[in-house]
């Protein structure tokens, strides 16, 4: 294993070497949070790709293949969908809002009075976002070092912690940028065509698997509609992939590289799908399917190549896990803790607010380890996650962004009627239940609709400077430099 530790190694020290030098590009706040609104289409479609698709995607998406065969690309296929139908019809709006969080388009769009409840329920669901990345380190170290758990997470999240940090967005999207080009390799060139060999072909898949596994909806009607009111519409609102869209250096940019980006996402998911299909082959009796991917890839790979894609494992975690963090620390010094304290931001503080920022990060980073070392449970963190961004934060986006007659009393009653409906519903029915979403939605649209029927419409001057925004007319344009091209 030395060829193979070596890998990881050198990944680690160029992770850690490329926040370094990302902090030296991070000298404003816009550069910190949204990497200056200037990443060219390269960039942006590999950073957003990289980030959408971590740990369950890679790791979670083997075991379901191994579980349920080619119907177990549906989780991530699920997410593709959502970042193709974000690309198409929402991220060129999104990105001329130049706002740096959800919230803030929230009271952009309703005039000031939907941010802090929000904000707290987006900055749950980055937080426990966040926390089930992290503890997937746990995962991909005891594989490659037989480190004990709690270590693992403290390593792993340490050296993430670190890099975002030092230059916020610039870092982590440099170091997306290589997690990219790594996953890419070891997923897509190396692992996928390896099993499929090792399995003795498709035909010898067929052969020996139930009809079941080569039966695209196996998994099952119900899930595959619970996977699109989580994660297709998660895609549409969360703060993690709102910040990325804010880095596209155009709106043509977010377009068009978001489609690119969700392509890759449908491939990779099915190739997730049929890695792990191999891997039942190979493995018929594995104790867990969350161990598909591991075993195969310790077995089956020879030395260099298996530290390769080990590498490409935690590449998938790492920048899943880096975008959370920044998106939660962002959501927690913008629209939290500056609301609270009654902050103005002003263009001549952002040299001041990278160090309020940076410090938001450390502190947030410190609280997901540690949260992270509680908890055992990675599909229930992500699970209440998304109930809670799709419950409560959904139907004000949306409304918002597709129904003029929205309004703030209507935003804030569906926050927190679909918010508060989710919470009492999983304590019911379960965390993993899927009657927690359905009626938390339900319930959050017909909260939102009422209240917002009932009461007077947005203020016309408000409604204005929306308009004029999602126009490309913003007051920042003219305070912000012209971009460089890249």
């Amino acid at each position: 294993m030395a060829v193979d530790y070596t890998v990881i190694v050198v990944y680690l020290a160029g992770m850690l070497a490329l926040g370094w030098w990302g902090m030296r590009r991070a000298k404003s706040k816009s550069e910190f949070l949204v990497a200056g609104r200037r990443l060219g289409p390269a960039m942006y479609s590999g950073t957003m790709a990289a980030i959408v698709l971590g740990g369950a995607s890679t790791i979670g998406g083997v075991g379901l293949g191994y579980k349920y065969g080619l119907s177990g690309a549906w989780m991530v296929f699920t997410i593709g969908l959502g970042l193709l139908a974000l690309s198409v019809f929402f991220s060129a709006r999104i990105a001329r809002l130049k706002v740096y969080t959800v919230s803030e388009m929230l009271d952009l769009r309703y005039g000031g009075r939907a941010g802090v409840i929000s904000g707290v329920v987006m900055w749950a669901y980055t937080l426990m976002l966040a926390v089930t990345s992290t503890i997937a380190y746990a995962t991909i170290f005891d594989v490659l070092f037989d480190l004990n758990r709690t270590v693992a997470i403290v390593l792993g999240g340490a050296i993430v912690v670190a890099y975002s940090t030092l230059g916020g967005m610039w870092s982590i999207t440099l170091t997306d940028m290589v997690q990219f080009v790594v996953k890419t390799i070891g997923v897509l060139l190396l692992l996928l065509p390896v099993a499929v060999v090792k399995a003795g072909g498709f035909g010898a898949m067929k052969a020996k698997l139930p009809t079941s596994y080569l039966d695209p909806l196996g998994i099952g009607g119900e899930t595959i509609f619970t996977y699109v009111l989580i994660y297709t519409f998660g895609m549409l609102i969360g703060q993690d992939i709102w910040q990325r869209v804010f880095t596209a250096r155009s709106d043509r940019v977010a377009r068009h590289g978001g489609t690119v980006a969700g392509t890759y996402c449908l491939v990779y998911a099915l190739a997730g799908a049929v890695i792990g299909t191999a891997a039942k082959v190979l493995y018929p009796n594995l104790s867990s399917a969350d161990d598909a991917f591991a075993t195969i890839v310790k077995d089956e790979l020879p030395v260099g190549v298996r530290g390769l894609v080990l590498a490409a494992a935690l590449a998938a975690v790492m920048s899943t896990s880096s975008g959370a963090l920044i998106a939660c620390a962002t959501v927690a010094n913008n629209d939290i803790w500056s609301r609270l304290r009654g902050a103005v931001h002003r263009t001549d503080e952002e040299h001041d607010e990278v160090k309020g920022n940076r410090a938001f990060i450390l502190v947030m980073g410190v609280a997901v380890i540690a949260t992270a070392i509680a908890l055992n449970d990675v599909v229930e963190a992500l699970t209440v996650a998304y109930n809670l961004l799709v419950g409560g934060l959904l139907v004000p986006i949306l409304g918002g962004l597709l129904w003029k007659r929205g309004t703030a009393q209507g935003a804030l009653a569906s926050v927190t009627v679909g918010g508060l409906a989710v919470i009492g519903l999983m304590a019911g029915y379960g965390i993993l239940a899927n009657e927690p979403v359905y009626y938390g939605l339900l319930s959050s649209l017909v909260a939102y609709v009422a209240v917002s029927l009932a009461t007077r419409p947005t203020d016309e001057a408000v409604l204005t400077v929306w308009r004029e925004r999602l126009a490309g007319q913003s007051p920042e344009l003219a305070s912000e430099p012209v971009p460089a091209h890249q």
